[in-house]
């Protein structure tokens, strides 16, 4: 008999989505047996206010190429959908909700899990998913440390941003290493990150 399905929930800009971004969806899915990985590109964060996202479809076309052949990846529209600023517990609720019974992982950066307390509604957060914690370059193992609702990643941390590449962009160097093909050619043919 199948336990029950272990779904990971990637939330983010994705602006643009890049090879960093799927390295940690691979090393989720390695290290912690997940079925499925979830994408959820954000239609704004909330740590991002003052920085407005590429428009949507074009996010959502980007990231729809960058996951083409991973059958156990998708790409949900809800927080676009729902529009304004996107929190992490109502899309797992919503999820939760989708997916009776899944045991729920939701992605979040190491430099994000001592602000994990301010997030909204955080205690209700932590209920609906166990945090698989993306290590980042140069950083310290954060507060929380054997938190058993906190599994850190080993992962392969390499040092890639979206903002790095929008800047390689802007500044006329190649980022054909940095993003998958399609990426580069959305990027390329819709002029995006120029201004």
């Amino acid at each position: 008999m199948k336990s029950d399905p272990r779904i990971g929930i990637f939330g983010g800009s994705f602006d643009p989505v890049h090879i960093g971004h799927l390295l940690v969806a691979w090393a989720a899915r390695e290290e912690t047996g997940l079925d499925r990985m979830i994408f959820v590109p954000a239609s704004l964060s909330p740590f991002k206010r003052d920085q407005p996202p590429t428009e949507s479809g074009v996010r959502l076309r980007m990231l729809r190429l960058a996951l083409a052949g991973l059958d156990w990846c998708s790409v949900s529209e809800m927080e676009i959908r729902r529009g304004g600023v996107s929190y992490a517990v109502d899309t797992l609720r919503e999820l939760a909700r989708q997916h009776p019974g899944a045991e729920l992982f939701y992605l979040i950066g190491e430099d994000n899990v001592p602000k994990l307390a301010e997030w909204r509604e955080s205690e209700s957060l932590m209920k609906l998913a166990r945090f698989l914690v993306i290590p980042r370059p140069g950083t310290m193992a954060s507060k929380g440390e054997g938190d058993p609702r906190l599994h850190r990643l080993r992962g392969w941390p390499i040092q890639i941003s979206s903002s790095e590449i929008r800047r390689r962009v802007r500044d006329g160097l190649p980022i054909g290493h940095l993003v998958p093909a399609g990426v580069a050619e959305t990027i390329h043919n819709n002029r995006l990150y120029l201004g």
